[in-house]
């Protein structure tokens, strides 16, 4: 028990900061919209006690108010409900759709506090369905009926309180008669919450699989697999069905019970009340009528209410279910480091493992002094990108030490890191936008660094061609492997970080392209250059201070081009295979 109130908490507390999203600077269309409501619930309350004072003014029973009074008062009310649907219609979009976007933003600025190495071992399906149809879910369920439930509770509470003060005894009898269903109508929220969860990860599980076909499409048609990928998309299609089937039999069996329950209690409560009229016990033809309208304000929440709960429980799992995953493989902030390389990276008997029993890096010592150039080999599977990946701070659990100008990885912040080091890696994102937003990252730098950046990622034909502003299309579908390659070269050129990471950065250029922005980053004065390469050219090898060579993740040799092919090991034997 104390666990599960532990848990508890723990639930809460990760669902506050997203929940506060929904009133963050948007609390004056909260209170409007909830007057709103209030006042549509006053004045619905208002209605059968003016349709008692008209039946009992036109049988001529004793009446407070005249006909003609009762006419203005009847003006009266239509004029204020009038005006209270003027301040729902500005005020309730409005809110809503802050509240919703406040609450995408906050979650996207969450995920974008992930550490580099997060997709790699999460789904990104999780948060491609918690910002579309979980959100989509949040707010049809959460916040549109928040005002719902406020409007109908005080109606249900207001309809008791007048039908009390017209007669007790009716009054606990339609009580009682609408209590058992309500309880009953609660306790099958709990299966809701349930089945929108199951919805939630059958959708992702759905989204996921479309986004592999998608992805893989050259694949499935070079492989002719059509049919069984078509097979696969109606599993997962059906699979998410499903759940919306089930979830959709709860609401209705929910709205259901509701329904005949208050039947249940709308007609006891007349039959009643027209035994206490023709008994002669101060009940009036107006007031049974009258008791009649209340009936349904008790009805309709009776029906509505227990599934708006559950709607809001349901919700409420989607919520958490986002927090969870988005309070997982979050880099925790360190202290900061200066903004330059004053001495070397080093590393100290490291050894990682993506999975236990497998190494990938075996007890690997070395040291990159500031200013000089390194390029990393090794055949395929040595770990020369993983290598890279956690000096990038990309994981935490590798075990020995990487030190930056002394100051352990693990404890440097994400900020600072950022500020000393970028890197050019295998597989190049570009974005829907032009070729210029894709080199700045849609920053502002200085017109001369740009075009510094351009000539020497080898981008200046292209831009000549095709001009700064050219669309490179979704994912880079307007450019080329080796243009999109270039890109990314000129986004760290153009950052100028102190250390440049380059993970095999040529692989899809040729080789007179290659060679070409190979040599320029290499003849960048003061810049700490950690290179992994395939291509072992002598002339590029050269211009290295030393070669770290790997060999099924440990350090098999280190020294300049000359001293490695003196020796004629392990890199004399890749460097004469390459030839």
């Amino acid at each position: 028990m104390k666990k599960r109130n532990k848990l508890s908490r723990e639930t809460l507390a990760l669902r506050k900061p997203f929940t506060r999203q929904f009133y963050r600077k948007n609390r004056l269309m909260f209170f409007l919209t909830a007057l709103a409501a209030v006042l549509f619930a006053f004045s619905g309350l208002l209605i059968p006690w003016l349709m008692q004072q008209i039946l009992d003014v036109a049988s001529g029973a004793a009446a407070r108010f005249t006909l003609p009074q009762l006419v203005l008062i009847t003006a009266a009310l239509v004029g204020v409900i009038g005006l209270t649907h003027l301040l729902n219609v500005y005020c309730h979009p409005r809110f809503v759709a802050r509240a919703i976007r406040q609450y995408k933003d906050y979650a996207f600025g969450e995920i974008a506090k992930k550490s580099i190495n997060s997709f790699l071992g999460e789904n990104t399906s999780t948060y491609l369905s918690a910002l579309s149809n979980d959100t989509m879910s949040i707010e049809t369920n959460y916040l549109e009926k928040i005002f719902t439930l406020v409007e109908e509770l005080m109606l249900f509470f207001g309809a008791f309180a007048l039908m009390f003060f017209y007669s007790p005894l009716l009054t606990l009898v339609g009580f009682g008669l609408s209590l058992f269903p309500v309880i009953a109508s609660l306790l099958a929220g709990n299966r809701l919450a349930r089945q929108e969860k199951q919805v939630s990860d059958r959708n992702e599980s759905f989204l996921a699989t479309v986004k592999d076909m998608l992805t893989g499409f050259s694949v499935v048609k070079s492989f002719k697999a059509e049919r069984e990928i078509v097979r696969l998309f109606a599993q997962a299609n059906a699979l998410a069905q499903d759940a919306k089937c089930r979830r959709r039999r709860t609401e209705i069996a929910i709205h259901a019970t509701g329904i005949v329950a208050g039947l249940i209690a709308q007609m006891g409560v007349f039959l009643f009340g027209s035994y206490l009229a023709l008994s002669g016990r101060g009940v009036t033809v107006g007031i049974v009528l009258a008791f009649v309208q209340m009936m349904n304000y008790v009805v309709n929440p009776i029906s509505d209410v227990p599934q708006i709960l559950a709607n809001r429980k349901a919700a409420n799992a989607l919520i958490d279910k986002l927090a969870a995953a988005l309070h997982g493989n979050v880099r925790r902030e360190g202290k900061p480091i200066g903004k330059k390389l004053e001495d070397a990276i080093e590393l100290k008997d490291l050894s990682f493992a993506y999975e236990k029993e497998k190494p990938v890096l075996k007890h690997v010592s070395f040291r990159f002094e500031a200013g000089k150039s390194y390029a990393v080999v090794g055949g395929s599977g040595s770990g020369k990108s993983t290598l890279l990946n956690l000096l990038m701070g990309s994981r935490g659990d590798y075990r020995g030490q990487i030190l930056y100008d002394g100051n352990e990885l693990r404890s440097v912040s994400t900020d600072s890191l950022y500020d000393l080091v970028s890197i050019v890696q295998q597989n190049v994102f570009v974005f829907n936008s032009s070729i210029r937003d894709n080199i700045t990252m849609f920053r502002d730098f200085a017109k001369e660094d740009l075009e510094r950046a351009v000539r020497m990622s080898g981008l200046s034909g292209f831009i000549r061609e095709r001009g700064a502003g050219y669309q490179c299309g979704e994912n880079g579908g307007g450019l080329s492997g080796g243009e999109r390659q270039r890109v990314s070269i000129a986004r760290c050129l153009l950052r100028g970080t102190p250390v440049l990471l380059v993970d095999e950065a040529t692989a899809s250029l040729d080789a007179a392209t290659a060679f070409s922005v190979t040599n320029s980053i290499l003849d960048i004065s003061g810049l700490t250059r950690v290179i992994v390469t395939h291509r072992l050219e002598e002339a590029l090898l050269r211009k290295y201070d030393r070669i770290l060579v790997l060999r099924n993740g440990e350090a098999e040799e280190t020294g300049t081009f000359d001293e490695l092919m003196a020796k004629k090991a392990y890199f004399y034997s890749l460097f004469t295979v390459s030839q």
